[in-house]
């Protein structure tokens, strides 16, 4: 497996280098633990939340670079997430995932700033490209997964 090139992550004063951190939003198990095992992979931060809740809870929130969140879960949905996050002035990258093929949701998500809406299944290189959108991350980021894995 290839990560990224470390030159092409974000690079602390000292030369450190500071990961991206990938907070991932979904009420579905399976889909946490999964979204995890990839991130963790590529060598991303990642932390994983069954709610928007618990991610708003966390203290989590100033240090995500890049948010992935379920558009429906019980509670307070992703797009809630997303409308409170812009009323409250956090710009986080969003993309957005999703079951269910709806329309006015992908436009509503879109129109208000996300960097894209995924349909489940999605390919690991649709998610990939997406990250690569939201880190603006350049180069080839490879996996070990296959080409047909899906979440």
């Amino acid at each position: 497996m290839n990560n990224a090139p470390h030159s092409e992550l974000p690079r602390l004063e000292n030369g450190v280098s500071k990961l991206p951190s990938i907070s991932v939003v979904d009420d579905d198990e399976s889909v946490r633990v999964a979204m995890y095992d990839l991130m963790d992979c590529m060598g991303l931060r990642t932390e994983v939340f069954s709610s928007a809740e618990d991610f708003l809870n966390s203290g989590s929130l100033r240090d995500t670079t890049c948010l992935i969140v379920d558009v429906r879960m019980p509670g307070m949905s992703g797009l809630e997430l997303q409308s409170h996050l812009n009323a409250a002035g956090f710009r986080i990258p969003i993309i957005f995932i999703s079951a269910h093929d709806d329309g006015e949701a992908e436009s509503r998500a879109l129109g208000a700033g996300a960097i894209d809406f995924l349909k489940k299944p999605f390919s690991e290189d649709a998610l990939l490209g997406a990250l690569r959108a939201c880190l603006k991350i350049e180069g080839d980021v490879t996996n070990d997964f296959g080409e047909n894995e899906s979440f």
